[in-house]
């Protein structure tokens, strides 16, 4: 697997380097070729971060953990990611029964078909008057329905945007590009 490393307030070291190799390797064995992953190291305070995306063909495998320790967040991320894989592996192997062997680089992906077969559906539609705010407005309304998302129609540009409560507390807005 080729990796790019990156950091934010934090020095990459080659021993970090070298372990993340280490760990991210015990995922080769579910790939023929070689396949490129990303894995980011942050701090904030105290709080150890790392995210580690990976790209497969037509499927992007992406996990994060945040701990008071860089290498104990690096353990949960491998396990997270590894049961992706298992998950995506299992489905493949229902779709192609008759394979012993199952890797992602030969197999076409699974289409929306396969994918809803086993995954949760859509058992409710909820329709609302979208009224013109800014999202100071649509972060009060959020807080007061006690949602951790809420739609809304931008008042300066009349598009649909989403504000949504972020992890670490604060507020992000998802605004649509046409």
């Amino acid at each position: 697997m080729k990796i790019i490393f990156a950091g934010k307030n934090i020095d990459v070291t080659e021993a970090l380097k070298n372990v993340t190799t280490e760990k991210l390797s015990r995922l080769d064995k579910y790939f023929d070729k070689d396949i490129e992953g990303t894995v980011t190291y942050s701090t904030e305070k105290d709080r150890q971060k790392i995210e580690v995306t990976i790209e497969l063909p037509d499927t992007l495998l992406r996990a994060e953990e945040e701990t008071y320790d860089m290498y104990e967040s690096l353990d949960k991320v491998i396990d997270i990611l590894e049961g992706q894989v298992r998950k995506y592996k299992g489905k493949l192997k229902a779709k192609y029964r008759n394979t012993d062997t199952i890797r992602f680089d030969n197999i076409a992906p699974l289409t929306k078909e396969e994918e809803e077969e086993e995954g949760p559906k859509i058992v409710r539609t909820k329709r609302f008057f979208l009224k013109p705010m800014t999202s100071e407005e649509a972060v009060l309304q959020m807080e007061l329905l006690n949602h951790d998302f809420f739609v809304y129609m931008d008042g300066e540009t009349g598009d649909t945007n989403v504000v949504y409560k972020r992890k670490d507390g604060n507020y992000g807005v998802i605004e649509p590009e046409f």
